[in-house]
Formats: structure tokens, C-alpha cells, sequence
């Protein structure tokens, strides 16, 4: 069942290209299915950060902020950002180093003539809605 997207996230979406707020859109709903499918990570916050569409584990606490826009005003180009403080790109990379490509240690960059490498992308939005139950064991 999609889930509806909150005013404030569907104004940035709308003020994208066609193109890439699609691509968006389908990211979001990864996102959203990710956090479902793991017990520990409880309900997303879906709210902006620095005008971005943000997903936060605010009530389970789990994992770090993940972002998600254009990439630099990109027609073309989109990311997934996390927190920049963590290892989380430097794992990425490490796992996914050959299908990914990435922005020093903060962004997943992905163009739309490109498809979504899903299960490799999946698995990284794993590792961050549940980051901290990793650092803290």
C-alpha cells in the first residue's frame, strides 16, 4: 500500500523534473518498505532537513538521518545522503564499491538513465536506519 506523501515532501518532489522526482518517489517508498520490513526500526519521521525530504527513526532511535534530493540541481542526477560523522559510505563502498557510485562520505549518487540497483541500495538504507544498534553492540 503506497503511503501518502506529506505536503512539504511532495512541494520539493513537485519543484523537480519529472524525471528525477520519479526516481525520488521510488526511493522514498524503498525507504519506507525497508524501515516496515525490520522490527527494530519502528515507524519513520518524514519531514524536511536543510529542505530535503529527511527519514529519521525518531521513535526506535535505530539509525542515522537519510536525505534525499537532485544531486547539485541535477536534471539527471539524484542521491541518498547520510550523516557524513558516520562509516557509513566507507562500508558502502567496501560492499558496494563495483555497483554504486558515492560522494566522499555523506552520498549515494544515481543517475536516471540508470536503474535502481535495488537490493544493493536496500541493503545500504538498511545500514542506516539501524546504525547506531550496530555502534552500540
Amino acid at each position: 500500500m503506497a503511503q501518502m506523501i506529506p505536503a512539504p515532501t511532495a512541494a520539493v518532489f513537485d519543484a523537480l523534473s519529472t524525471d528525477i522526482a520519479d526516481r525520488l518517489r521510488e526511493l522514498r517508498r524503498l525507504i519506507l518498505a525497508t524501515a516496515q520490513e525490520n522490527p527494530d526500526v519502528g515507524p519513520l519521521e518524514e519531514t524536511l532537513k536543510w529542505g530535503e525530504p529527511a527519514y529519521l527513526t525518531s521513535a526506535s532511535r535505530s539509525g542515522t538521518t537519510i536525505r534525499i534530493n537532485a544531486y547539485r540541481k541535477s536534471d539527471t542526477r539524484y542521491a541518498l545522503f547520510v550523516h557524513c560523522q558516520t562509516d557509513l559510505v566507507d562500508r558502502y563502498k567496501q560492499l558496494y564499491g563495483e555497483i554504486l557510485t558515492f560522494e566522499g562520505r555523506r552520498a549515494i549518487i544515481f543517475d536516471v538513465a540508470e536503474p535502481l540497483p535495488r537490493e544493493a541500495v536496500k541493503h545500504c538504507i538498511a545500514m542506516a536506519l539501524t546504525y547506531h544498534q550496530r555502534v552500540a553492540s
